[in-house]
């Protein structure tokens, strides 16, 4: 007796068309969509963020960058117009559209900003100011160039009349005492002043020549002349400034954007969440997708990106370091309780929304509870990272300080880790959330194993955020430099790939999983895979910022030979 035959995706493509058909059953001009998921793709995960980080460094690659990914954008755009003109109108009034046409349009102010600042930049630039070369300021060093051409008399001669401080070599008393006013031992360095004009001189020449590469294939233009001439004219008063705050705003946004017209593009192409469907793909979306941005900024953490803000598990820079700004800023794990509080305090109202109107059920009630847990958790984390609660809490123990400490007694000292915030709340939360999702009831047997995968992902995380605590109290930080510890590798790991299985485990992708004859281990593997490339290429792009930084910045770097010392290197006193 002959097995029966596995069912295929073919079969599950032919079984779509008897229901509502979207671009992804269509066969016809599918070239077209692909090319505009390319060229799409290409702009926005790969040229844009590389010109994002390289605008943030204010690298001469910026315009370059900026005109590639325009280039590239507007290609996909033409491209996705073209198949839209040549196929029906499977998904009427999607959002994809309108957001990738207002996203665009977005995209484009940032890139006339940046234009506009590498003018503005260029031409506000300051100046060291050289001294004139007159005569006076020769006789002013004349006297130290006499003292260098009679170094050798001082100790061959009798020494009359020629010690440095005797009338005969500078001129009278009077004259000396006035110049001693002024001439004191920076003064001495006057024969060496010419090498650092000439350096000085230099280095101006080659930031000229750096701001002109800045400006990359206008340079020496008639645009180029042009924007320089008539740029810095309005780019003056308050209404400047607040164009430079929209700026900023964007390009701090933009990946965010891009990340919004992908995921959106995905939903048209796929065809799902139509009607109230749409509320349950939301809620899966929005919290999945915070969950990946919250992988992607833990791996940030790991990498350096926050050092200056003490959250790249190093110690907090100094006021002095880093501005009052900076300085004034919570720690990572109280931002962390503050997102976890506001999304518990937010979701309270809107766990019944899918079925508003409609009688309670025990899962509305399930979903309440949890937002009420990340109310309640991240209210304490705040208030665990707060120092005048923890001032609060030692009043007891402090009250005796007065009648028992002495001078020198250090069992009055902060403890050590005291210094560096340790707050397991946010894992906490995060644990509970997914032992509750792993054993999450659900309607199929794929949804329910999706859920088990993203709820153990996310447990996952939990410890191995426990496992930096444990090795940061062993021993905490002593650098200002990133300390890495390796468990948050698998930290943000986990929520980077919890974070897309969560988006994946709506209702309407999973029914169509189970119509293609999908199984909750295709969207698993995948899903890893995807998160080991995009985890490797945030990598790539954080480290092209720190070249590009490097590369405007070498004098800050110039005279560092050895920045850090190698493991395999002996320290020597």
């Amino acid at each position: 007796m002959d097995a029966p035959e596995r069912p295929t995706i073919a079969d599950g493509a032919d079984r779509a068309k008897t229901g509502p058909q979207s671009y992804f059953a269509l066969s016809s001009h599918a070239s077209a969509m692909y090319a505009h998921i390319f060229l799409m793709v290409l702009a926005w995960v790969i040229l844009l963020p590389v010109g994002v980080m390289f605008s943030i460094s204010r690298s001469r690659f910026t315009l370059l960058l900026q005109f590639l990914f325009l280039v590239a954008n507007g290609v996909g755009l033409l491209v996705g117009t073209i198949y839209d003109s040549q196929t029906p109108n499977l998904y009427p009034n999607n959002s994809h559209h309108k957001a990738g046409w207002v996203f665009t349009w977005i995209a484009c102010a940032w890139v006339l900003g940046g234009i506009a600042n590498s003018y503005t930049k260029r031409n506000a630039k300051p100046r060291s100011k050289r001294p004139p070369l007159t005569s006076a300021a020769m006789a002013h060093y004349q006297p130290f160039r006499d003292v260098r051409s009679h170094k050798y008399s001082w100790s061959r001669d009798s020494g009359q009349g020629t010690e440095p401080n005797t009338a005969s070599l500078v001129g009278s008393p009077r004259s000396m005492s006035q110049q001693s006013e002024t001439l004191h031992f920076p003064e001495m360095r006057a024969p060496f002043r010419r090498v650092e004009f000439q350096a000085e001189a230099e280095k101006e020449d080659e930031d000229g020549s750096a701001e002109d590469e800045k400006r990359g294939f206008l340079h020496n233009t008639r645009v180029d002349k042009f924007l320089q001439y008539q740029v810095p004219k309005y780019a003056i008063g308050r209404t400047w400034l607040l164009l430079q705050a929209i700026f900023h705003a964007i390009e701090r946004t933009l990946l965010v954007l891009g990340f919004v017209g992908l995921t959106t593009g995905m939903v048209t192409y796929g065809g799902v969440f139509r009607g109230s469907a749409v509320f349950n793909g939301l809620a899966h979306f929005i919290k999945g997708g915070i969950f990946v941005g919250y992988g992607l900024l833990t791996l940030g953490r790991w990498m350096g990106c926050f050092a200056d803000f003490g959250w790249a598990w190093n110690v907090k820079p100094t006021r002095e370091m880093v501005g009052r700004r900076k300085a004034a800023l919570p720690s990572a794990e109280a931002v962390e309780s503050f997102v976890i509080f506001l999304y518990g305090i937010s979701n309270v109202g809107l766990e019944h929304l899918a079925a508003w109107g409609s009688a309670w059920t025990a899962q509305d009630l399930e979903h309440i509870s949890i937002t009420i847990m990340f109310f309640g958790g991240g209210l304490l984390g705040m208030l665990i990272e707060s120092n005048a609660v923890r001032k609060l809490l030692n009043t007891n123990i402090l009250s005796m300080q007065r009648d028992n400490a002495h001078e020198h007694d250090s069992e009055w000292n902060q403890p050590k880790t005291y210094k560096f915030p340790m707050n397991p709340l946010p894992g906490l939360i995060i644990l509970l959330l997914g032992i509750m999702m792993s054993s999450h009831h659900q309607a199929s047997k794929v949804s329910t194993m999706i859920h088990s995968q993203w709820g153990s992902l996310f447990v996952g995380f939990a410890l191995a955020r426990a496992i930096t605590y444990i090795i940061l109290y062993v021993a905490p930080p002593t650098s200002y430099l990133p300390s890495r510890p390796p468990s948050e590798l698998v930290s943000s790991f986990c929520l980077i790939s919890g974070g897309i299985l969560f988006m994946a485990s709506n209702k309407d992708t999973v029914a169509a999983l189970e119509q293609y004859h999908l199984d909750a281990m295709f969207i698993f593997t995948v899903t890893m895979g995807l998160t080991a490339l995009l985890m490797a290429w945030t990598a790539v792009v954080i480290a092209l910022k720190g070249w590009a930084y490097r590369k405007e910045n070498r004098s800050l770097f110039f005279n560092i030979r050895h920045e850090l010392p190698q493991a395999n290197e002996p320290h020597t006193p």
